[in-house]
C-alpha cells in the first residue's frame, strides 16, 4: 500500500470515530429528561450519594430543574433539540474531508477552532450561568478531547499535501439519501 493510501486509511478512520462522537453527543441531547432520570437512579444504585455529595447534589438539582421546566415550559427544552439538531449538522460537515481531504482541511480547521472556542464558553458562560465549576471543567474537556483527533487528522492531511503529487486516492462515493 502507497504511503499516501496509508494517510487516506489513518484520515478517514479518525473522522469516523470524531463523526460518531458528534452523533452521540448530539443525539444524548434529544432526551435530556429521560436521561437525567436514568443517570440519578444509576448513581443512587452506586451510592454516589454518599461517597460523592456533591456530585450528587448537582445531578439531583438539575434532574429537577429539568422536571419543572418540562412541566411548565416545556418549550424551553426545545432549544436543546437544537442543540442536538447542530451536532448532527456539523457531522454532515466532515463528509467533505472523508472525500477529499486535502480540499477539504478547511473544515478540520473549522472544527479545530469550535474545539478552542469551546473553553471560553464555559469560562464565561458557566459562571453566569451558575454551574459548579468541576462540571465547567467537564465541560472544557470535550473541546480539548475533541481537538486531539483533529489535529492528527490535521498533520495527516498536512501530510498527504506532500505527497499528493505521485499519489491520487480513490474517489469514495457518498450514497445519496
Amino acid at each position: 500500500m502507497s504511503e499516501g493510501n496509508a494517510l487516506l486509511r489513518g484520515i478517514r478512520a479518525w473522522l469516523i470515530l470524531f463523526v460518531v462522537c458528534l452523533i452521540l453527543s448530539g443525539a444524548t441531547a434529544f432526551p435530556l429528561v429521560h436521561e437525567l432520570h436514568w443517570t440519578e437512579s444509576a448513581l443512587k444504585a452506586l451510592s454516589v450519594p454518599e461517597h460523592l455529595p456533591g456530585l450528587w447534589e448537582w445531578i439531583h438539582r438539575v434532574r429537577l430543574g429539568l422536571d419543572e421546566t418540562d412541566a411548565k415550559y416545556p418549550f424551553v427544552l426545545y432549544g436543546t433539540d437544537w442543540l442536538a439538531f447542530a451536532h448532527l449538522v456539523i457531522a454532515v460537515a466532515f463528509l467533505g474531508p472523508f472525500r477529499d481531504p486535502v480540499r477539504n482541511i478547511w473544515v478540520i480547521e473549522f472544527g479545530m477552532i469550535a474545539c478552542a472556542g469551546i473553553v471560553p464558553l464555559a469560562l464565561i458562560c458557566g459562571p453566569i450561568r451558575g454551574i459548579p465549576f468541576w462540571w465547567t471543567v467537564i465541560d472544557m474537556s470535550f473541546g480539548i478531547f475533541g481537538v486531539l483527533p483533529l489535529y492528527v487528522v490535521w498533520r495527516k492531511i498536512k501530510r498527504l499535501e506532500a505527497v499528493a503529487g505521485e499519489w491520487r486516492p480513490a474517489r469514495v462515493e457518498v450514497p445519496a439519501a
